[in-house]
């Protein structure tokens, strides 16, 4: 059995991580609540996914090897088409999002689905600032904004910021100099008092999920996962007996 993919909340459905195995995939959901007990094993390709079917690759490359990666060329797009053929002639949207306590970023998306790229996303605010008519516009407002707000957040930024608030007044300070369309504020019940520790396990009591970070309760203490990092290792059935660094919360 392999982790060969997630899913976010995004799209309403609980998250959860993908498990293939036999030429299969099976959802493993991660809904509040939930008992982990894998072991991680060996990591390699994770292989294709084609809904229900899986195909193996034991290519040593993780997440994915040369021949299984995919690259979604829009994502370098700043208005000049790199594809043969542009083909994003529709509704796109141009937002701003907020990372507590005080990181923030440009996107665009198609218009349509917007409230769901943001969940997948884990921001905790965000703002609608433009629509227009094609991807090409929206990517070319996106790279103009990009050079003084950044157009991307790592995860581990996400992590340290997990148990924090916003800081209202720096978010509506960058707000101010746009005309908004539309404002979101997401909850993900993570109800943190303390920031979790970033491990790579799939071993104990999922506390929640917000965007690809899943978050697990262990003995005291709480860590967070990028599920990314988890696609690609093989999984023992079996709590894993690995010591994990306690997190700062076990001390208060």
């Amino acid at each position: 059995m392999q982790i060969v993919g997630y899913e976010t909340a995004a799209g309403g459905d609980d998250a959860a991580l993908l498990l293939g195995a036999d030429g299969r995939v099976d959802r493993q959901p991660l809904s509040t609540g939930t008992e982990l007990a894998y072991t991680l094993g060996e990591r390699h390709c994770a292989g294709v996914t084609d809904g229900a079917a899986h195909l193996a690759c034991a290519e040593p490359t993780a997440p994915y090897c040369e021949a299984h990666a995919s690259t979604w060329v829009c994502a370098r797009c700043t208005g000049t088409c790199l594809k043969d053929e542009m083909d994003c002639f529709e509704e796109h949207a141009v937002y701003l999002a907020a990372f507590a306590p005080a990181t923030f970023k440009v996107g665009v998306t198609r218009a349509w689905r917007l409230e769901t790229r943001l969940r997948e996303q884990g921001a905790d605010r965000a703002a609608h600032i433009r629509t227009v008519e094609d991807g090409r516009i929206a990517r070319e407002i996106e790279a103009n904004i990009a050079s003084t707000v950044g157009d991307r957040v790592r995860v581990p930024t996400k992590i340290r910021g997990l148990h924090r608030d916003v800081d209202e007044r720096a978010w509506a300070d960058l707000l101010a100099d746009y005309a908004v369309v539309d404002r979101f504020v997401f909850e993900y019940g993570l109800d943190l008092d303390h920031r979790p520790m970033r491990e790579t396990v799939a071993t104990g009591t999922v506390r929640g999920t917000k965007g690809r970070v899943l978050v697990l309760e262990r003995a005291g203490s709480t860590y967070a996962v990028d599920m990314r990092d988890l696609v690609g290792h093989e999984l023992e059935a079996g709590r894993s007996e690995r010591d994990h660094q306690v997190s700062l919360g076990a001390f208060e």
